[in-house]
């Protein structure tokens, strides 16, 4: 269809942004409760020891002891939680170092650090903003962005704050679809529109938005306008527009209709039924009947019929 469609996305530079930022990788970790077990253990032997090399002067066990207890205090500190549909980003002195998307309880490097990236399904309405369609007309346009986190990776470090990163993105993408598209063609069914070409619409804004999106590690599920119509200052006029449109299309077919009932009218009185009792017309009274008959089924008003009681001449 037509209309200002949006351009296709740019995969060459998409590629090279992906090459470019780090991508998700698995971390090295083991599951937490077999840790926690084993140390709250050493940490009762420990204790023990501790006690025992008190009471018999003993220092090779006070020593033993304190080895515990450090290696305790590292297995404390080795800790961190998954939730579902979270992931956790490891760095060891600010080398990436795996993603862990495990829940639970886990122990990893204790040198390692951890930020934890949420994998749920986010979404937010964009604030709705002025702008001119393809044909100039102000219009006022908000959208709902579905979205989520697919690569912890480039969320954390291709850009700054991800989640700035789509919203400011999604405002920017339904600025410049407002900018490709015309609100109404009207007449012209030919044309791609913002209120009459939803699904199509909606579908490229997704397509341009994920472009947008995928340097951030995120994946749009979901993009769609909520909110559509003229500014103010122009939305009495183009009402007006509107109304007039659907008057006259609507006259069209009333006298569409009205032509067709007449022609069949005129065949019926010429015709009779069964061949007889046929009432044939001259081309004038042919005319007048026709006249008659469209006033009265193409009129706005009820007509008011006028008997002639005289001859058809009177």
């Amino acid at each position: 269809m037509g209309g200002g469609a949006l351009p296709a996305p740019n995969l060459e530079r998409n590629e090279m942004m992906m090459k470019e930022s780090p991508t998700e990788i698995p971390a090295r970790s083991l599951g937490g409760v077999p840790w926690l077990i084993g140390g709250f253990l050493l940490a009762l032997a420990s204790a023990a020891l501790f006690l025992g090399g008190l009471a018999a002067d003993n220092l090779v066990l006070l020593v033993v002891a304190v080895v515990g207890a450090i290696i305790v205090a590292v297995i404390a500190v080795s800790f961190y939680t998954v939730q579902p549909n979270q992931g956790a980003v490891h760095t060891f002195f600010g080398d990436y170092r795996g993603t862990d998307l495990t829940p639970g309880l886990r122990i990893t490097n204790p040198l390692y650090l951890s930020r934890k990236i949420s994998l749920r399904v986010r979404n937010f309405t964009t604030q709705t903003s002025k702008v001119n369609d393809a044909r100039g007309n102000p219009i006022e346009i908000a959208a709902v962005v579905v979205w989520r986190v697919v690569d912890t990776a480039r969320s954390v470090f291709a850009v700054d704050d991800f989640t700035s990163y789509v919203e400011t993105q999604s405002e920017s993408a339904v600025r410049h679809l407002a900018r490709s598209y015309p609100y109404d063609a009207f007449d012209e069914s030919d044309v791609t529109t913002l209120i009459g070409d939803t699904s199509e619409v909606n579908a490229n804004l997704l397509i341009e938005l994920q472009e947008r999106a995928i340097e951030a590690g995120v994946e749009i599920l979901e993009a769609r306008i909520t909110d559509l119509a003229y500014a103010p200052e122009i939305a009495e006029a183009m009402l007006r527009r509107q109304q007039a449109s659907a008057i006259v299309a609507a006259r069209a077919k009333i006298v569409e209709g009205a032509v067709l009932m007449v022609r069949d009218a005129v065949r019926g009185l010429a015709e009779g039924e069964d061949g007889e009792s046929s009432i044939r017309l001259d081309a004038d009274r042919r005319a007048t009947f026709a006249s008659n008959l469209m006033t009265v089924i193409a009129s706005d008003s009820p007509t008011n019929p006028v008997v002639n009681v005289g001859t058809l001449n009177r």
